[in-house]
């Protein structure tokens, strides 16, 4: 999210390359950051809305798109020719509603430093030591 409208359509499965060149050169020597498909959403853009549309970006490996997003959340700031962008999982309308309600629920095991996770389907997994 945040890419510009100004970069063509065409080059949309470029762009997935580049933002793991400038970003995470780390990952270029070990996965091959490949797109199966990309496109912008909405197909049509609003000229009343101000923000980009954002990029989806189907990568044909599982395990390079959760190493890719890991480096992101590492890196906390990821850009695009030197813009500030936000690469996340594109998730259904059903799991990402189910993953807001958990919210409440991990921020308070976090303070608590129990390092809370969903493990799918939906458990959940938490450590404690001592």
């Amino acid at each position: 999210m945040g890419v510009s409208e100004e970069e063509r359509e065409q080059d949309t499965e470029n762009i997935l390359k580049e933002i793991v060149r400038e970003n995470f050169p780390h990952l270029v020597k070990e996965i091959d950051p490949q797109v199966q498909e990309a496109h912008r959403t909405p197909n049509k853009r609003n000229p009343k809305r101000t923000t980009p549309r954002h990029i989806i970006i189907k990568i044909p490996r599982a395990k390079n798109k959760e190493r890719i997003l890991k480096a992101a959340r590492e890196k906390r700031v990821v850009t695009y020719k030197g813009a500030p962008i936000r690469l996340s999982a594109d998730f259904s309308t059903e799991t990402t509603q189910a993953r807001r309600e958990w919210q409440e629920i991990l921020k308070v095991m976090n303070s608590k430093n129990l390092q809370p996770k969903i493990i799918y389907p939906a458990k959940l997994s938490l450590r404690i030591e001592g």
